[in-house]
């Protein structure tokens, strides 16, 4: 039997499971066979259900024995149109569910209506599932030839561990690279985003060659912006990556292109700095590749004018000229491009090529940093967020992954705070964690001086770049001596010095991973709004310790925003892991609660949403909890972990607030987690409940005394008294919606405000 996968088909398959064909040899067809498994040994159920299949009359079966498989991948792609498809029909995207019983595994089809179960994190990897029903999609170009297509599941618990030792029942789904079962697409996308490349098209193995320059002709860039409209045939190009972009991935389901990517570089020469394009299937074979600072003859490329409204990034260096008339495209056919990469000892000093000057600012420096400018940074990370997702835009199913870091230098008390998107280098994005050097380029500066707090943060931009410090060949090697570099060695001593105060190994440092809405949360802007009316009643639990529920892992949280006015009427309990238990709740809310026609309850918080303590020995661990779910299984190391087994780094709890429609009908229950060390004396007081809750971060009183570090149970007494002064005052709350997958919901406190009071 074959396993070689030929061309992509018409139709609505090119590669599938086949069905017996007594007209021909069957050892040839490319999807491979469904043969009758004997003799000893377990029978396969997956096998079972084939037979089942193509015995019936009908189109789809319920199998005879519902047995549990194992998710071994959830693999997403763009579906295109069928060819009696008059516009483009939601769902865009479609998935292949790779499963195994035990003794086969099988690359199925997904219908179209379960997709919800992978948005809400049910269907996942890793779990067991039964099957129900299922269907055969069958290639009318093709006879005999089918998909199974899974129509009814249910999803179960996450298994403690699959082998993945079972082979493929079908061996067109062994190939490299991997394809997708329908449609004439050749590679799968990113589970979460479409910015990430995935899959092994995505090459790696680029090297820089010598090139003999003697037979050679090149073309200045100022010389070609010149000319370039009266030539046909361009000369070589030598050029240095100034700048290299995330990828743009413009597929359309009425588009039959087969890889449709799109990359910008910002190359330079000593004559000026122009944009390339990089198109289709040059992407996947050099996207990974090429790096900032690399040495590129390009040869064979097409120029054009350039798209009027594109911004280019600054030039690295003032002196060289920025040409905006033109722009290099690249293209694996009309023309086919060459390009190599030259070595950099084979640079020349008289090219004149321009270095890499990178613009390092410093935490201290950053707040006289004006709005929008764009700077680079490096120091420690202290704190990593979760990977979230918003969409973008709104009747869409496209998303922006993204995630909030903060970075300490040395420099200041203060971190950075960047919102960080993904850039297209998910090795990266996904694998950051706490005490690791790290450098981001290209960051723009978010502020607003007028807020209290002041609003104040950085975040990524179309050309961002992030490195973890170590790697070889990175190209902020050639800077390290920079003025303005900031010394990441006072943070590290710092860092230390906390933990030792503390009594702790390093490795078990202040830094947490968590999911959450922390202090640097509520600096992301809203998302989606909703206006609720009603009088606000509170209730207000402090502090309580920490659920104990098992974590089964973590989609990608997608915030919105909802705003409810009214006003207030408060009941305080507290509650502690010892001894807190004070209460204090407003008349009206004793006078409306039993008649409430709606009660939403959403206080709760689950394991992976409380920030913890980082742990180096179980970074791995750790790391996957706060991350997007895999589209292919990773078997644990060891014994699986639980989040409960990690200390919380908030010694304060969370609090329960409800809030009451301005018409005494409808109620919410939410959570609010305020950020408290007693390590750290700049968040062990409060004001009041409204500068505690702006920022959903406790902050300190001004002035004599805030030296002194207070109890958890004090600062809980002190946030019931400041709830008891907003009895009866009209606020409005925005409030962070998050789904957590697998039918989980939480709702946050982000930020309360006194419409008599707008500051």
């Amino acid at each position: 039997m074959s396993g070689e996968l030929g061309q992509p088909q018409a139709g609505p398959s090119h590669a599938g499971l086949d069905l017996p064909n007594p007209e021909r040899n069957q050892a040839g067809v490319p999807g491979g066979v469904i043969r009758r498994v004997g003799g000893p040994g377990r029978r396969s159920w997956i096998q079972k259900v084939l037979e089942q299949i193509t015995d019936s009359p009908r189109q789809w079966v319920t199998p005879s024995e519902v047995v549990p498989v194992a998710v071994l991948a959830v693999q997403r792609y763009l579906l295109e149109d069928e060819p009696r498809d008059v516009e483009p029909k939601p769902p865009l995207y479609c998935y292949d569910v790779t499963i195994s019983d035990g003794v086969y595994r099988e690359k199925c089809y997904l219908d179209p209506s379960l997709n919800s179960l992978v948005y809400k994190n049910i269907l996942k990897v890793g779990i067991e599932m039964k099957i129900s029903k299922v269907s055969c999609i069958y290639n009318e170009k093709r006879l005999g030839q089918g998909i199974l297509c899974i129509d009814s599941v249910h999803c179960g618990e996450t298994l403690d561990a699959i082998s993945l030792e079972t082979p493929f029942r079908n061996r067109a789904h062994r190939e490299v690279p991997e394809r997708p079962l329908r449609g004439g697409k050749s590679h799968y996308l990113a589970l979460w985003n479409n910015e990430d490349p995935y899959g092994d098209i995505w090459l790696t193995n680029k090297q820089p060659e010598e090139h003999n320059f003697n037979d050679t002709r090149i073309i200045s860039l100022s010389h070609l912006e010149m000319t370039w409209s009266n030539r046909r045939n361009f000369p070589a190009l030598l050029v240095r990556i100034l700048h290299k972009s995330k990828l743009r991935y413009y597929g359309k389901p009425d588009r039959k292109m087969i890889e449709p990517y799109q990359t910008f570089l910002e190359v330079a020469d000593s004559s000026g700095t122009v944009s390339v394009i990089m198109w289709n299937a040059l992407c996947p074979e050099w996207y990974k590749s090429l790096r900032v600072g690399l040495v590129l003859l390009l040869q064979d490329y097409s120029v054009k004018k350039s798209y009027p409204f594109r911004m280019q990034p600054l030039p690295v260096d003032p002196q060289i000229k920025l040409i905006s008339t033109m722009e290099i495209c690249l293209n694996l056919r009309d023309p086919p491009t060459n390009i190599i990469i030259i070595p950099e000892r084979q640079v020349k000093p008289e090219w004149r090529l321009p270095k890499l000057h990178n613009r390092f600012i410093t935490r201290s420096e950053l707040d006289h940093v004006p709005e929008n400018h764009i700077c680079d940074v490096i120091g420690i990370l202290v704190f990593v967020g979760r990977v979230q997702r918003s969409k973008k835009k709104e009747s869409r199913e496209d998303f922006w992954s993204y995630r909030w870091i903060h970075i300490a230098d040395g420099t200041s008390e203060q971190p950075f705070i960047v919102e960080l998107f993904s850039t297209s280098q998910p090795e990266i994005f996904e694998n950051i964690y706490p005490m690791t050097y790290f450098v981001c380029t290209q960051l723009k500066v978010v502020r607003n001086d007028t807020q209290v707090p002041k609003l104040l943060y950085l975040t990524t931009t179309n050309e961002s770049r992030v490195f973890i410090i170590g790697h070889r060949g990175h190209p902020y090697t050639n800077n390290t001596k920079n003025a303005n570099r900031p010394s990441t060695s006072q943070a590290s001593k710092r860092e230390s010095q906390n933990q030792e105060r503390d009594g702790k190994h390093p490795d078990d440092g202040p830094s947490v991973a968590q999911g959450i809405n922390t202090s640097h949360e509520s600096l992301s802007p809203a998302k989606k709004k909703r206006i609720v009316q009603g009088p606000s009643d509170k209730q207000v639990i402090v502090p309580q310790p920490e659920p104990s529920a098992e974590s089964k892992g973590n989609k990608p949280a997608t915030p919105s925003n909802l705003q409810c006015r009214g006003s207030t009427g408060i009941s305080v309990q507290g509650k502690a892991r010892k001894t807190i238990s004070d209460r204090w709740e407003s008349q009206l809310w004793r006078e409306k609660k039993l008649g409430l026609i709606h009660h939403l309850r959403y206080s709760s918080v689950h394991p992976e949403s409380i920030p913890r303590k980082f742990i180096f020995e179980h970074r791995n661990f750790l790391t996957q909890q706060y991350n997007s779910q895999p589209a292919k299984y990773i078997p644990p190391e060891g014994r699986p972990a639980k989040l409960d087994d990690f200390k919380s780094a908030r010694s304060l709890g969370h609090f329960e607030i409800t809030i009451l429609g301005l018409n005494h009908e409808i109620a919410i229950d939410v959570a609010f987690l305020p950020m408290y060390s007693p390590e750290d004396i700049r968040t062990s007081q409060i004001d009041t409940l409204l500068t505690c809750m702006n920022y959903s971060c406790v902050y300190p009183q001004e002035g004599p005394g805030t030296d002194k570090v207070r109890s958890p149970r004090a600062l809980a007494g002190d946030i019931i008294k400041a709830v008891t002064e907003l009895d009866k005052v009209h606020i409005v709350c925005i409030l962070d919606i998050c789904s957590l997958g697998n039918n989980k919901a939480e709702v946050y406190l982000q930020r309360i405000y006194r419409p008599d009071k707008t500051s």
